[in-house]
């Protein structure tokens, strides 16, 4: 075992009796030592059950001959830290979260790993140091959020977010937006639509880190502690198989995992994530294969942003499984192996029917939408990519004046004061993985649009990145970001700018090269501290935005 070096043999007697300080004996120390990591905080809902998980996953993992060993790492969370300088932190916090648990799993030579994950950055982080650390390890996402109910209708953090924009313009009396407010999040759980939290869980199980099933049930469900015991089993089960996350992280499961995404208009950060996660299990992946599958790949799911349903809805509905299912029989999945130790078909032959008939998953032959939710854009504005959100794209482009702002604060302001206009192009730059630093996601700006009834007549790029809430033209994650002297850096008001989603393009025809002698980077927001050593290490949006090059993580005992 790997915990060996830590706690056998008579040199090891100290790290012994400090092992038993916590309440271990000798036959517990005896045992395989199973990481039970988890983000549990009370700052938000969305990780707010994970210690109570915690334990029912230790208790599976005791009832199958191991020991649990329980740490915590950190949690950011969006919807709090959004349209604050705060949200810089975001990001950045999946790179510390993966490190973090890196340093806690191999400092103590622990033999496997439960992860426990609830909020947005939280879940890939999870994903990426599976990948990275390579020993037997399961994931589960503490579940979504209960959505609440105004006036017959599911409303979410999106509804308080969009609201905020209807009040700015007047539409909106303070009393009606405190109702939405208090009434939009009922509980424990992450934010209730197919936002980036409720997307990556998706994508755990798509890349066969976790159970099919589990990841779908709602925070405060009572079946959710028995999915964590049976988690807590499981894991014992991989240790003893010798059965690791890169086994099932193949480049299939990461293709199978796109084409859900796409089939459910999920989060555009889920392409931004799985290429980091693909790079921690050494997976080749990029941006193409997302245009690909989203190409290929209708949306069948009317979920939330766009669509009428939330997440809660979507279990009752079948979860995961019945999508899956949909684009399996249209040869849109491939069969995969899965931390079970079953191949993805097994499981979802063997996957429970829908609890209530909702009007909620589409087949394939007559979906919602002919493509998926996103498309990937060249052009010399993003030589190296971006993302369009095509949710109420209607004819696949967009054509308008550029509104050049260099934070998101300021684009807001003009937002909230007025003084955009139809037919607006806003660009809001310096916002990128290195000049925000930790890439901002802008739903303030998008939601105060869409209140104020522009989200059909104003388009917005960024080199930040957009909430998985977000609606509208939106173009996300530019790259080359502008402080590292992307095209975004040479846009002036006035400039003409082409979103044409057909030819995958986003320009201009401004001559934008001979502006670049008169620019010169701005100096860093941050000098010292997480984030400025982030913004030196961080690579480009294009290719995941993480923190280290491509050389595969070995951990080798001294």
């Amino acid at each position: 075992m790997r915990s060996d070096a830590i706690k056998k043999g008579p040199n090891r007697a100290p790290a012994r009796a400090m092992l038993r300080a916590t309440g271990l004996d000798d036959e517990a120390i005896g045992k395989p030592l199973v990481a039970v990591v988890h983000t549990w905080s009370n700052v938000s809902p969305c990780n707010l059950n994970l210690r109570d998980l915690a334990n029912d996953v230790a208790e599976g993992i005791r009832a199958a001959g191991g020991t649990p060993i329980e740490f915590n790492t950190i949690a950011v969370t969006d919807g709090i830290a959004m349209g604050t300088p705060g949200m810089r932190a975001s990001l950045v916090s999946r790179e510390v979260i993966a490190d973090s648990i890196e340093l806690v799993v191999d400092g103590h030579s622990l033999d496997a790993m439960v992860v426990l994950c609830g909020c947005d950055k939280t879940i890939p982080a999870a994903a990426m140091a599976l990948a990275r650390l390579d020993i037997p390890g399961v994931a589960l996402y503490g579940g979504s959020i209960g959505h609440g109910t105004l006036d017959g209708k599911s409303i979410t953090v999106q509804d308080v977010f969009e609201a905020v924009g209807a009040h700015g313009a007047g539409k909106l009396s303070d009393k009606a937006l405190k109702k939405i407010e208090t009434r939009a999040c009922p509980g424990a759980g992450a934010c209730g639509g197919q936002y980036t939290a409720n997307t990556m869980a998706m994508v755990l199980t798509a890349l066969g880190l976790s159970p099919l099933g589990l990841n779908d049930i709602p925070a405060t469900h009572p079946d959710k502690p028995e999915a964590a015991r049976r988690c807590g089993a499981l894991v014992m089960e991989c240790l003893a198989k010798a059965r690791t996350p890169r086994q099932v992280m193949t480049r299939e499961a990461f293709i199978n995992a796109s084409r859900l995404v796409a089939a459910t208009a999920g989060s555009t950060n889920a392409a931004l994530h799985l290429l980091a996660i693909a790079s921690e299990a050494c997976v080749k992946l990029d941006l193409e294969d997302f245009n690909a599958a989203s190409e290929q790949t209708p949306v069948i799911a009317d979920l939330m942003p766009a669509g009428r349903y939330s997440a809660v809805e979507m279990f009752e509905a079948g979860g995961i499984a019945a999508i899956a299912n949909q684009l399996r029989r249209a040869n849109m999945l491939v069969d995969t192996p899965t931390v079970t130790g079953r191949s993805l078909f097994e499981e979802l032959d063997d996957a429970p029917p829908a609890q209530v008939e909702h009007d909620l998953v589409y087949p394939v032959d007559a979906p919602i939408k002919p493509r998926g939710g996103y498309a990937i854009l060249y052009g010399n504005l993003a030589p190296q990519g971006c993302i369009l959100k095509l949710a109420g794209l209607g004819g696949g482009g967009f054509e308008g004046t550029a509104r050049v702002f260099e934070s998101e604060e300021a684009a807001f302001a003009a937002v909230q004061g007025d003084r955009i206009k139809k037919h607006d192009f806003i660009v809001i730059r310096n916002e990128g993985p290195a000049g925000g630093p930790g890439m901002r996601e802008m739903l303030g700006v998008t939601a105060a649009l869409i209140g104020r009834g522009l989200g059909d007549d104003v388009a917005l790029m960024t080199d930040g990145r957009f909430s998985g809430a977000t609606r509208g033209f939106m173009v996300g994650h530019v790259a080359p970001e502008a402080v590292r002297g992307g095209p975004i850096a040479l846009l002036r008001d006035g400039d003409r700018i082409v979103i044409d989603a057909k030819a995958r393009t986003l320009s201009t025809d401004a001559d934008l090269e001979a502006r670049r002698s008169d620019w010169s980077a701005p100096p860093p927001r941050v000098t010292r501290g997480a984030l400025a050593k982030y913004a030196k290490l961080v690579g480009s949006a294009s290719s995941g935005a993480v923190t280290h090059g491509s050389t595969p993580y070995r951990w080798r005992a001294p």
